[in-house]
């Protein structure tokens, strides 16, 4: 059976973060500010750096590669939405909705993996691109990895085209929704599943809320109590401070942890505090200006490496 944690992760360092326009248009988490470019960089540096010490800190494994200054990447920092790393050795790779972000697929990193790991097949969905749909990786889709299902809100990012075929190359069961949004008293689409819903080991963490359609958000609710998670509910405020934006990891010893932002933390209540450290301990780490320029969290910033190593896969 799949594993549904892992205690790896590879992230990547900006060296030119900002604001990105080309996904601004239908990010709405995303907003500005007024300090230099460089002011900005050095910030989001220092958010960086602090975070993957806190994950170090206790144990997760984190692999740092650089940014490039080869190309113009200012979203790099969220390297979960171009890849995808198996158990069974495969390596996906994903369409991406804005022109600046493909360029963050990089031949060097896949490298690299492969050498450290066991890569059985790299298989590529890219090509939806050349017909205007996307799908961005695990912000586009929560994986289920034990029971093979993938929940995925619809949106300009996440085609379900796309989804189609990811389910024919994986065999996941979809379960498409759609997720809103209040922006400007109209209700819009969520630009990322993930955002609004995590999936961990034995819990759920969601804004059903986000779900108008009830049928919709029937079905989803009846999936995750089907496969065994605890629900924990969150408000759509709540999701406007990242508390959907979560991941659960575990680190060498095997202890969990429920990673998030320092923002999302302080959103969560008593009540849902409790419930999520019944399944790991909170870590989190403040990361404001990637937050409010990126318009993703600290789940967006890590890829899960579930690749296998090479002396396990001659075992």
């Amino acid at each position: 059976m799949y594993s549904q944690i892992t205690d790896t992760v590879f992230m990547i360092k900006p060296i030119q973060f900002r604001r990105n326009e080309e996904t601004a248009v239908n990010n709405y988490f995303q907003q500005d500010m007024s300090e230099s470019i460089e002011e900005i960089q050095n910030r989001a540096l220092d958010e960086f750096d602090l975070f993957v010490e806190k994950l170090r800190e206790n144990g997760i494994e984190v692999i740092v590669f650089t940014d490039t200054d080869s190309s113009v990447t200012p979203d790099s920092i969220f390297p979960n939405n171009w890849i995808t790393l198996h158990d069974d050795g495969t390596i996906l790779l994903y369409p991406m909705y804005a022109p600046n972000r493909r360029l963050e697929r990089r031949d060097d990193i896949i490298k690299k993996l492969k050498e450290d790991f066991f890569v059985d097949q790299v298989y590529s969905f890219t090509d939806w691109e050349e017909k205007g749909l996307f799908l961005e990786g695990t912000g586009s889709m929560i994986l289920d990895r034990p029971n093979k299902v993938v929940y995925a809100a619809l949106s300009d990012r996440t085609s379900i085209e796309v989804l189609s075929d990811f389910h024919e190359v994986t065999g996941y069961e979809i379960i498409s929704f759609r997720a809103l949004q209040t922006v400007d008293n109209e209700r819009l689409p969520i630009y990322h599943t993930n955002v609004m819903m995590a999936v961990g080991e034995n819990f759920a963490l969601i804004c059903l809320d986000c779900i108008d359609n009830p049928v919709e958000r029937a079905r989803v609710e009846f999936s995750l109590i089907k496969s065994g998670k605890e629900i924990i509910k969150i408000s759509e405020e709540q999701v406007s401070q990242f508390a959907g934006n979560i991941l659960n990891l575990r680190n060498k010893s095997g202890q969990s942890f429920i990673v998030m932002s320092l923002a999302a933390h302080e959103s969560l209540n008593k009540s849902q505090r409790k419930a999520l450290k019944k399944h790991g301990k909170l870590l989190y780490s403040p990361i404001p200006t990637i937050e409010l320029l990126g318009g993703g969290g600290v789940r967006c910033m890590m890829a899960e490496v579930f690749l296998p190593t090479p002396t396990i896969v001659r075992k």
